[in-house]
């Protein structure tokens, strides 16, 4: 009969193993694909080669020569990077927002982006699957967002370029999340395609979950736990103004080619913000601090390379007849 000690070695070796096989399996790549980037968050504080901020609560439009508060979106939150609101613990990213007076705001929170000020570029991706595995905050008013933004505005001004939202919520609907594409003309011409899927048996964004999205020359698809729950194959981009906006396009010639905008590259988003035209204002039932916690984020291309793009798909462009 095994003496207590080897029982006990037996039992470390067991529990050894096992923690070498969750790591195995965490680490496999998804079929076709290969990792290209990733940050598993296991150092003590933020990679500065992967992640800058953004700071403050809104930019200057210089097309319009005015200040956009709130970020466009009348966000109550000041973005900072102090450690308060952003630091690396326990192997996860944990994005804080925290009911404070800063800087003329009820809020501050972080903002992390794979891109510079200065253009010059962390990381950027044009296709691939982009993995994250999160944990999101709850509450009215508090809308965590994972996204990407166009590492240049080739195509136009917002959303003339693009916007892919690998998944945003509302804190006070957490059986919810959305997967968008923002597309069109300069603002305001610019146009949606958005899709809302409910976290199956119970499930909320207070729970781990693995986020995806694989982005083709010609489709997008979104995924939750594995899961695939919507894809888009219709965008249009178009470059045509009036003054400082954009201006309705009238024909195929005042679109851009096909399958713009995405099919430039495109650099990772990662924020919680307070408030806004989305989710509406917190309230008094709000916990603060509210706060998403990152596991990691993995991107992946495909060795194989991908196929020309396909024809768009159906869809109502703004010229077209009723």
């Amino acid at each position: 009969m095994p003496t207590r000690s080897r029982l006990a070695a037996f039992l470390l070796i067991g529990l050894a193993l096992a923690a070498a096989c969750v790591r195995t399996a965490r680490a496999a790549e998804p079929p076709q694909w290969k990792l290209v980037w990733s940050d598993e968050f296991d150092g003590r504080e933020i990679d500065r080669s992967k992640w800058d901020f953004d700071i403050g609560n809104g930019f200057y439009n210089y097309d319009s020569s005015q200040w956009i508060g709130g970020w466009g979106n009348g966000e109550l939150q000041y973005y900072t990077r102090e450690p308060d609101n952003a630091f690396v613990q326990d192997g996860r990213l944990h994005i804080r927002a925290i009911k404070e007076s800063f800087q003329g705001c009820g809020y501050t929170s972080a903002r992390l982006k794979t891109w510079k000020k200065d253009g010059s570029e962390l990381f950027c991706r044009k296709y691939g699957r982009f993995e994250i595995r999160a944990k999101l905050p709850t509450g009215r008013g508090v809308w965590p967002a994972l996204w990407m933004l166009p590492q240049d505005e080739k195509y136009g001004g917002w959303a003339a370029s693009g916007e892919i939202d690998i998944l945003e919520a509302r804190g006070q609907d957490p059986s919810k999340i959305m997967g968008t594409l923002h597309f069109g003309g300069k603002w305001p011409t610019n146009t949606e395609a958005s899709h809302t899927f409910a976290l199956p048996s119970g499930g909320t964004i207070a729970d781990f979950h693995d986020y995806a999205l694989e982005w083709e020359p010609s489709e997008i698809r979104w995924f939750v736990d594995g899961q695939k729950f919507a894809s888009q194959s219709f965008w249009w981009s178009s470059a045509k103004t009036s003054g400082s906006q954009g201006a309705k396009p009238t024909s195929e010639a005042d679109l851009n080619p096909w399958p713009a905008p995405f099919d430039r590259p495109f650099y990772l988003i990662l924020n919680v913000a307070v408030g806004g035209k989305f989710p509406g204002n917190p309230d008094k039932t709000t916990p603060f601090p509210a706060e998403m916690l990152i596991d990691h984020i993995r991107v992946y291309d495909n060795p194989a390379g991908y196929a020309p793009p396909a024809p768009r798909g159906p869809g109502k462009l703004p010229f077209d007849k009723p």
